[in-house]
């Protein structure tokens, strides 16, 4: 059984609460987290400002550069180890979860070498001043990393804060911790200062609610929900502290009667059900124009009927849910579409896949009104919705029609339709004839409306991780 302690100041902290760790392809225990409370975050905050003023804190951008560059090395070297960790904590197929860690090692190269790159500029001015700005870091940041994504997370937020200059507290999701921890710990073997990370895990209630509030933190990024967003903000809006907030999507994938249909299937498909759906930037809705809509709609039932579900170490297409109440979250929505709409295709949960298992088959719907729920709210899970079109203009209005506006996707041979489609849909990321780019650690990602606001991911994450002091000198 795994038995995981507070990593805070360089040391493993033992406390008295524990919570379960499960396997979600399973449903069994296999370890306990340390529920750490306020004066556990308290500490880690504290030891955080001590690094921040000096060990850490007094490494040259270069430095802090080669010790990122260790770390990408040694993470690559362990892909595997933390893909199976990642695999029994969330439950995603084995290549996913690799995929995950050797995108981790990116962030890491990529941020190694950005860190002295990072420059202030000077400013034309009068004739007896020379004006120019320095990029400082913030000092303290604060990192809440969701269930979902934990590795790529912490490669595009903790690793960006850190190229930064800044030290950092992580508070990762109670249902998923084991890689963080297993990070800090590859951290700690490259030589990271003490208190340069901290990793304080716990309830979101209390452990994520006392880092939030904390008034020794500088700059807060939490990725989650919409809901949970908003309290994260308020609390750290008590404090005047900037928030990067990285919240939920139902973003669209748009496809023209002259897309290249055979080269957008695997996007398609492979876009709604990765992660079995639970992803922020799931494309959720596929928007057909109806000159092909159900010539598209055979070909993709093909694909869902072809998908196969179970457990992570059988590296399927889709794995479980995270968890008991997020199946059943899903199983209500699918239950909802399938009370009037037409099903075109589903996939199949293996008979090998333990009965425990938080498993739910992908469902691929059609004929769903932009207006109802399953097109408008976010469900986290392997579902999919097509809705017609006839018209461009057609188009713009449904993919702009709901609250969200994280990334999007269009497909068609006509570059102009597609440039006017890029200014037209309101979302932070937009794809054309692709979805997703590879992942692109260089691409900046977040999102517009309740998908949330800020920048992470590329050169643009280094800009919130830091703040602007302009220096005007007179010199006569």
């Amino acid at each position: 059984m795994i038995e995981e302690k507070l990593f805070i100041a360089g040391r493993w902290t033992h406390v008295a609460s524990t919570i379960p760790i499960e396997d979600p392809s399973t449903g069994e225990k296999i370890g306990t987290l340390a529920a750490g409370r306020a004066s556990d975050v308290d500490a880690a905050v504290n030891a955080a400002a001590k690094a921040y003023t000096g060990a850490w804190g007094k490494l040259t951008a270069a430095e802090r550069g080669r010790i990122l560059m260790k770390m990408s090395g040694a993470v690559a070297a362990k892909a595997d180890a933390l893909a199976d960790l990642e695999a029994r904590d969330v439950g995603k197929p084995l290549k996913q979860a690799r995929a995950d860690a050797l995108a981790l090692s990116r962030y890491l190269e990529f941020y190694a070498g950005a860190a002295d790159k990072l420059h202030g500029e000077t400013i034309p001015y009068l004739a007896d001043y020379t004006v120019y700005t320095l990029r400082e870091p913030h000092g303290v940041t604060a990192h809440i990393v969701p269930w979902n994504y934990p590795m790529q997370i912490i490669g595009r937020s903790v690793v960006g804060a850190l190229a930064a200059g800044n030290a950092t507290v992580v508070k990762p999701a109670e249902e998923a911790s084991l890689t963080a921890l297993a990070f800090a710990r590859i951290a700690q073997e490259c030589g990271l200062p003490d208190g340069a990370m901290n990793v304080v895990t716990g309830i979101g209630e209390e452990t994520g609610a006392a880092l939030a509030a904390h008034p020794g933190i500088h700059h807060l990024s939490f990725t989650g929900s919409t809901s949970v967003g908003a309290l994260v903000q308020a609390a750290a809006g008590r404090n005047a502290v900037p928030v990067t907030l990285e919240l939920g999507g139902k973003s669209p994938q748009i496809v023209f009667a002259d897309a290249d249909i055979e080269r957008a299937l695997p996007f398609l498909v492979n876009a709604g059900i990765q992660n079995a759906g639970q992803t922020c930037s799931a494309a959720s809705r596929l928007l057909v124009e109806r000159k092909i809509y159900e010539p598209l709609l055979e070909k993709l039932g093909e694909r869902y009927r072809a998908l196969r579900v179970g457990a992570a170490k059988d590296d399927l297409d889709v794995g479980p849910l995270i968890s008991a109440p997020q199946k059943k979250r899903v199983e209500e929505f699918i239950a909802q579409g399938k009370n009037g709409h037409r099903v075109i295709a589903e996939g199949k949960i293996e008979a090998s896949a333990p009965r425990g298992g938080h498993f739910v088959a992908p469902v691929l719907f059609a004929d769903v009104a932009p207006e109802h729920t399953l097109a408008r709210d976010e469900i986290f899970g392997p579902v999919q919705v097509v809705i017609p079109f006839d018209t461009e203009e057609d188009a713009i209005r449904i993919a702009n029609g709901t609250d969200y506006g994280l990334v999007a996707g269009v497909w068609t041979r006509d570059g102009s339709r597609a440039l006017r489609m890029a200014r037209a849909i309101h979302t932070g990321q937009m794809f054309i004839n692709n979805y997703g780019a590879g992942g692109g650690v260089e691409l900046p990602f977040g999102g517009t409306g309740r998908s949330g606001h800020g920048r992470e991911k590329g050169f643009e994450a280094l800009y919130a991780f830091t703040r602007l002091k302009t220096v005007a000198a007179f010199h006569g």
